[in-house]
């Protein structure tokens, strides 16, 4: 119930009260009980309510029953979602996701209307059976549905064209994964100085965003910042969104970001893992990155962080994770440590510490050292530089000839 204000909070919603209950069945004309209904009626009049919500996907059945009775907007889990995400849209190709998703939630939902939109009546041409307008929006409806799939479809071959030439370049892609509002673009910015919107509301990213990070060892990597998940995700966002979601299924590796100031961290990590699951990403290397050490509680200051995973978390959220890393977005507090984990898990392009002896003329290869890889020491004599370094593999092909065995 405390997610559903906060999403509602999200929408622009002002939340003026909660109501639970509890039942062996769902009842299949309205969801909630008579006596329950007759309850939010008393409130929607007493409040003026201009908007009911619910924490469960509504038949069109029910949704047209509950609007019926209640003489006011009502809306369910998906249907908020939906609009949040609307909201958020900034990029051609998120507006294209998220109008795929609406329409394939809307169509069986016109179900019911027909006779009220019929387009039968007397006249020249109207005689006959005719055609009701149900049956007319359904076919624009599912045109452009159609319509949409092939422009996304273009989308997803343009981003496989863009994954393919980045990855002839022997850089790795991690990327950012998690529930949402857990901090990601916030980590995002911190790492790699951009200004990706970082907001307190559910789905501020919608739209990846990829930057290049220099680690360490000095290899460079590519981050992509993606759209956060969240429980019972509409299996048609999670459909409209593939595009997007496959750069997360290429990454070499994943950082699944957990707010541990969350009373529901591990209920928030298990539905991580599910859409991971769902995507095909579940066997993807995983180092799971505790967010929000500042706002720690006191109690939890003094444990080792393995006792502190397994005791927010449980053993499930470990059963991917090679290594856990306790960080704050905000502060910056235990970034140097990540980004050490992140340059130890990545196999691609492993870092060796090589020597190198480089004629002086030869000021193009010592740039690619000082820039691509990390330079211990450098000795000079009168017509060359023997530099020691630790370089990517990728480099040290690079600069075989130069190579001190």
């Amino acid at each position: 119930m405390e997610e559903l204000a906060v999403l509602a909070t999200s929408a622009g919603a002002e939340v003026i009260d909660r109501v639970l209950q509890i039942r062996v069945r769902l009842d299949p004309a309205t969801l909630v009980g008579f006596g329950k209904l007759a309850q939010i009626q008393q409130k929607v009049e007493a409040e003026e309510i201009e908007t009911v919500i619910f924490d469960h996907e509504l038949t069109p059945t029910q949704l047209r029953n509950l609007e019926r009775r209640l003489g006011i907007k009502v809306l369910d889990r998906t249907q908020l979602i939906l609009d949040i995400f609307a909201r958020r849209a900034r990029t051609s190709e998120g507006q294209l996701q998220v109008e795929l998703a609406q329409l394939n939630y809307l169509l069986p939902r016109l179900a019911g209307r027909g006779t009220q939109m019929s387009r039968l009546g007397g006249g020249i041409g109207t005689r006959g059976p005719g055609e009701t307008q149900l049956e007319t929006d359904r076919r624009r409806i599912a045109r452009r549905i159609a319509k949409l799939k092939r422009e996304i479809e273009r989308v997803r071959a343009t981003r496989g064209v863009q994954r393919s030439q980045r990855q002839a370049v022997p850089l790795s892609t991690v990327s950012l994964v998690g529930y949402t509002n857990a901090g990601k673009s916030t980590l995002f910015n911190r790492v790699t100085g951009a200004s990706v919107l970082a907001d307190a509301r559910m789905f501020a990213t919608l739209d990846p965003t990829v930057r290049q990070i220099r680690l360490p060892s000095g290899r460079r990597v590519l981050l992509s910042d993606t759209v956060g998940f969240i429980r019972n995700l509409p299996t048609t966002l999670v459909e409209a969104f593939r595009a997007t979601l496959e750069e997360v299924t290429a990454a070499a590796l994943l950082l699944h970001i957990v707010d541990i100031t969350s009373p529901t961290a591990a209920a928030q990590t298990a539905q991580v893992l599910e859409v991971l699951g769902e995507i095909g990403a579940e066997t993807t290397p995983q180092v799971l990155v505790l967010n929000k050490s500042d706002r720690m509680p006191p109690e939890y200051r003094n444990q080792d962080l393995a006792t502190l995973t397994h005791r927010l978390l449980g053993e499930t959220a470990r059963q991917n994770a090679t290594q856990a890393v306790l960080i704050s977005a905000q502060t910056g507090d235990g970034l140097d440590g990540l980004l050490n984990v992140i340059d130890r898990q990545l196999a691609e392009d492993p870092v060796t510490r090589q020597k190198f002896r480089l004629p002086l003329s030869e000021g193009r290869a010592m740039h690619l050292l000082h820039d691509r890889a990390a330079v211990i020491s450098r000795h000079y004599a009168d017509d060359y530089c023997e530099v020691v370094a630790d370089t990517p593999e990728s480099i040290r092909q690079k600069l075989a000839e130069f190579v001190v065995e």
